[in-house]
């Protein structure tokens, strides 16, 4: 069997070539993962949709010391959860997560989005900048501290934390970030409890008896918010802004009408879709067959996303950045009962972020070569190591 992570594209926006023959070749095929142990790689789109509405496959496993492990992550790269209740416990949080992410409350915090897009455009130090630094990070981290009622001032210490619970190579750095993070927020939990807000984490507590809640489940629901509430955020944001200095008529298409950023939004998001670990872990609960194999009940499932983003059966022309593209289907918040919940302040904030700055910055361009911008492997999250800009 072959083994993950497959021999790189030679540019950062591609997936492997390895995905697509696998796609066309052998849709659901057995691999090592990158810390050797079997999976099952599913790269198809049709598949993919499939597997994530079906409810025999999960994040936990009845022998979680015996499964197999996707990395060295201490988020992603085993089994979470209890076998028995995994289900109802995922029921059980997003009735919870739900009203946190209403229309209504999106819709309330777009204008404030807005705001801060226009504030960190007008702070922009003099060029040539980090992007990533001086924007990508900024952004998410501002609107996730609104929305769950974080201190602002305290970013440079989650930042930090959320940064190091990524890492693929010190598990140990990991686990103390994650431990250092879920504390930070069970502190904040008797003001909250004393001086509630309009935020999520006042939210929690107040449903916190009704829901049988303790501080310690508040603190880690609202500590994993607060990562991935701004981690991925800050790729996406990344990965666009490069996506549309590569292809300047795209560019100049916004810069001209901001309306068609929505779906510009949309294919950045199918196309910013990368992985370090070859897809989305999970663990069959049943025997499953998908088309003519089946994944024996107890073994991983790699749900490919990215690669199912660009299944030419669906995508015509699949690598093409075409923000007319009508439709897109793509699979980067997931599909069905396990779609990210996170999903509309995400696109909020992309759509604010990408109908603002090509007007704003009509000079945008890269300050460096474009072959030495380079992806992190290294971290779960991947994303841009630097994206180093002028104007």
């Amino acid at each position: 069997m072959e083994r993950l992570p497959f021999p790189p594209a030679d540019d950062v926006l591609a997936i492997a070539p390895r995905y697509r023959e696998l796609q066309d070749d052998e849709p659901v095929a057995p691999v090592h993962t990158a810390v050797g142990d079997p999976a099952w790689l599913v790269t198809r789109h049709a598949d993919v949709t499939a597997l994530f509405g079906d409810e025999r496959l999960g994040r936990s496993h009845p022998e979680p010391e015996r499964a197999a492990r996707v990395s060295a992550s201490v988020l992603l790269g085993g089994p979470v959860g209890d076998h028995d209740t995994e289900r109802a416990r995922h029921r059980r949080m997003r009735a919870l997560l739900t009203p946190a992410f209403s229309a209504r409350r999106m819709r309330a915090l777009q204008p404030r989005i807005a705001h801060l897009v226009d504030r960190l455009l007008d702070e922009l130090p003099a060029p040539p900048a980090d992007w990533h630094d001086v924007f990508s990070v900024p952004l998410p981290v501002m609107v996730i501290c609104e929305l769950l009622g974080v201190p602002y001032a305290d970013h440079p210490r989650f930042r930090r934390w959320a940064t190091e619970l990524t890492s693929l190579t010190d598990p140990d750095l990991a686990g103390a970030a994650r431990d250092q993070l879920v504390g930070y927020v069970r502190d904040l939990i008797p003001d909250k409890r004393r001086t509630p807000g309009e935020d999520v984490i006042s939210d929690l507590v107040a449903a916190q008896r009704e829901a049988a809640l303790t501080d310690d489940d508040i603190a880690d629901l609202s500590a994993m918010l607060l990562f991935a509430g701004h981690e991925t955020t800050v790729t996406r944001i990344d990965l666009g802004i490069l996506l549309l200095l590569d292809h300047p008529e795209a560019l100049a298409a916004l810069r001209a009408d901001p309306a068609l950023a929505d779906g510009a939004v949309e294919e950045i998001l199918r196309l910013s879709a990368l992985t370090t670990t070859g897809g989305l872990p999970r663990y069959a609960h049943d025997d499953i067959a998908v088309g003519g194999t089946t994944l024996p009940a107890g073994s991983a499932v790699l749900l490919a996303t990215h690669a199912a983003n660009r299944d030419h059966r669906v995508f015509p022309d699949p690598d093409a950045f075409d923000i007319t593209r009508r439709p897109n289907p793509h699979l980067s918040f997931g599909h069905g009962f396990h779609y990210c919940v996170g999903a509309s302040l995400a696109r909020i904030e992309l759509r604010e972020v990408f109908s603002r700055v090509p007007a704003r910055l009509p000079g945008l361009r890269l300050a460096v070569p474009r072959d030495a911008v380079r992806l992190r492997h290294d971290r779960l999250t991947g994303g841009l190591a630097a994206l180093p800009v002028t104007w």
